[in-house]
């Protein structure tokens, strides 16, 4: 199922990319359902720059009911590809739980729209076979399947916008303490 989000910024592309790329884990404050964005790697070759995240989700989530969810629900990978001469990047997000079963990937794109306005254009593909959940009977996998995708296609592209807006309002946090 293709997901797509487009957001527009108050600031100027170089800002808004290296913020993107380098501050997300500085983020997490205005990020309600994200606890923590933990860099594994990072290694930098000219302008290309691969980062290896680590998500923690369930950030909104009452610590009451988190305790009941076993962390692999709530984390995923994130395994980036930033290039800063073409102000793009290639990603793909690969979950703990049902990692065999869920498949996601896509690219952002800044672009810039003038001095202090930059456009931030994700777009991917996120796909899950229910058939290898164990559990799921194989006659509800077909039907039910394409209703859970089409869900979560639903909450992950609210999830990117909500990050590109908390990317908003660290700029602008920043931007302030000038």
């Amino acid at each position: 199922m293709r997901i797509e989000a487009d957001s527009v910024l108050p600031f100027s592309r170089d800002v808004v990319f290296r913020a993107y790329r380098d501050d997300l884990p500085n983020v997490v404050e205005f990020l309600p359902n994200v606890r923590a964005i933990e860099v594994k790697t990072r290694e930098e070759d000219g302008k290309i720059t691969r980062l290896f995240n680590v998500w923690h989700g369930g950030g909104d989530i009452p610590a009451a009911v988190r305790g009941f969810l076993d962390e692999k629900a709530l984390s995923w990978d994130d395994h980036a590809v930033w290039d800063e001469g073409a102000y793009a990047c290639h990603w793909t997000i690969k979950t703990h739980a049902f990692t065999d079963a869920v498949a996601s990937k896509g690219e952002t794109h800044i672009i810039e729209l003038g001095p202090d306005r930059t456009r931030i254009q994700l777009s991917g593909d996120f796909a899950i076979d229910l058939k290898k959940i164990r559990g799921v009977p194989s006659f509800l996998a077909g039907s039910v399947g394409k209703a859970v995708e089409s869900f979560l296609a639903k909450q992950i592209t609210a999830n990117l916008t909500s990050t590109t807006d908390a990317l908003s309002r660290y700029l602008a946090k920043a931007k302030s303490s000038d």
